[in-house]
């Protein structure tokens, strides 16, 4: 007994000593608080990386709308014209200012001329599409509004467009299917959809969408 006294006393001590030691308290603290920080500093990260896609495929949408209000080929005597190759120059610069969100292969780009139509209803007189997401217009399809005039706008519900007598207008749909960095739980699931709608600038012959010789490959959403 009296040897056991002074190992419970030094025991005692060292779990006093223990007890009072703070000295590696912040490091412990900050191990457990190192998961919940890394998760919501790449969280914020990925929210920021999906709001400037968005911001991008809207950029992209009224380049492209812009882009198509302006083309044109003069024609010496008459109206200037649009052309199939002129459709391919459009797509082929939101292609290039996609640079990576590689938009073609992730998504579609879509360009509908909107026009009236001999009822006065509103009509897509030709539509174009491009890009692999294989997605389709959420607003028409060519020919929709050819006659009559139960189609009286295009586009969503309270902002809608509507062309007016003679001229046309340029109305373009971007479909995205945007990829997750690293967490898709803070992403919502559908893929980005922008649109935008320019009037055509000058005069343009309306009758049809011109392919002279050569030719060129028509971009047709079938």
């Amino acid at each position: 007994m009296p040897v056991m006294k002074p190992v419970a006393a030094l025991v005692n001590y060292s779990l006093r000593r223990l007890w009072a030691d703070r000295s590696g308290l912040a490091l412990i603290e900050f191990a457990y608080t190192v998961p919940f920080l890394m998760i919501l500093g790449m969280g914020g990260v990925e929210v920021a990386n999906y709001s400037i896609a968005h911001m991008r495929v809207s950029q992209i949408a009224v380049s492209l709308a812009d882009n198509a209000s302006r083309a044109k080929q003069d024609v010496v005597s008459g109206v200037p014209r649009m052309r199939e190759v002129d459709v391919n120059e459009a797509f082929t610069a939101a292609q290039i200012q996609s640079s990576e969100l590689d938009i073609t292969s992730k998504g579609t780009l879509i360009l509908s001329s909107v026009e009236v139509n001999e009822d006065g209803g509103q009509w897509i007189h030709w539509q174009r599409c491009f890009g692999e997401g294989g997605y389709s217009s959420s607003y028409g399809k060519e020919g929709d509004g050819e006659t009559g005039t139960a189609l009286t706008g295009i586009g969503p519900t309270g902002r809608q467009v509507a062309a007016e007598d003679g001229f046309a207008i340029m109305f373009v749909e971007v479909v995205y299917n945007y990829e997750p960095v690293m967490f898709d739980r803070f992403i919502p699931a559908e893929p980005i959809r922008k649109i935008a709608a320019m009037f055509v600038r000058d005069d343009r012959d309306l009758t049809q969408l011109y392919n002279p010789s050569p030719a060129v490959t028509v971009n047709s959403c079938d």
